[in-house]
């Protein structure tokens, strides 16, 4: 999408509340990732159509996208993971200033030394992978077998900028990032017991929905 379209979606994006405007830019300030204006509107337009009760986020960051979901999602309960302390300290800031902030649980470590952790507060209808991208396959396939019956796994960032379509990617450290996004999403586009779309709004977002039966 070009940066005049992005600029014109952003440009009529309804306000959003003080502290989400707050949190926006403290991400700019301390250099924090979070999800595009336009890619988390997205999500959330998403999530109003399947109105998930339970969401697991791996990825916290500062809270930024479990506070949006919560506040766009009334009734859902989101529990989210973060290995970073200082980024989970100033998530539990930001959330305790919110009602909305109430419905978030906030679990502190790697996501892939919590699983047992994860799964009381199960079953999830949605799951949101927002955190390192090397560990997206190892993240679904920890996690995906926690989803409810019709449930949906929400990949962030799959196309990396662009990247991911590029042939050649000089620098080494990100050309193996790319190399990893690739196989994670031709792994899921052919995944048996998922459908998988990609929609290339924001950074990329893949849409995995569980079928429900197994092929």
């Amino acid at each position: 999408m070009n940066e005049q379209v992005i600029g014109y979606i952003e440009s009529i994006v309804k306000g959003r509340p003080a502290l989400i405007s707050e949190m926006e830019q403290y991400a700019v300030e301390h250099n924090v990732p979070i999800m595009e204006l336009v890619g988390i509107e997205a999500l959330l337009g998403m999530l109003r159509i399947q109105q998930p009760k339970v969401i697991l986020e791996i990825g916290t960051a500062i809270g930024y996208s479990a506070l949006r979901m919560a506040g766009a999602l009334q009734e859902a309960t989101v529990v989210t993971l973060e290995r970073d302390e200082e980024r989970f300290e100033a998530a539990q800031g930001f959330l305790s200033r919110s009602e909305d902030g109430k419905r978030v649980v906030t679990l502190f470590g790697d996501a892939l030394e919590l699983a047992e952790e994860v799964k009381k507060h199960g079953p999830y209808d949605a799951i949101f992978i927002d955190a390192a991208k090397g560990q997206y396959l190892k993240f679904f396939e920890l996690y995906s077998g926690m989803l409810s019956e019709n449930g949906v796994v929400y990949s962030d960032n799959v196309l990396f900028k662009g990247l991911v379509a590029e042939e050649h990617v000089e620098q080494k450290r990100i050309r193996n990032m790319v190399k990893k996004l690739q196989n994670y999403n031709a792994w899921l586009m052919n995944h048996e017991e998922f459908d998988t779309s990609i929609l290339p709004v924001g950074d990329g977002i893949a849409i995995s929905k569980k079928r429900g039966e197994q092929r």
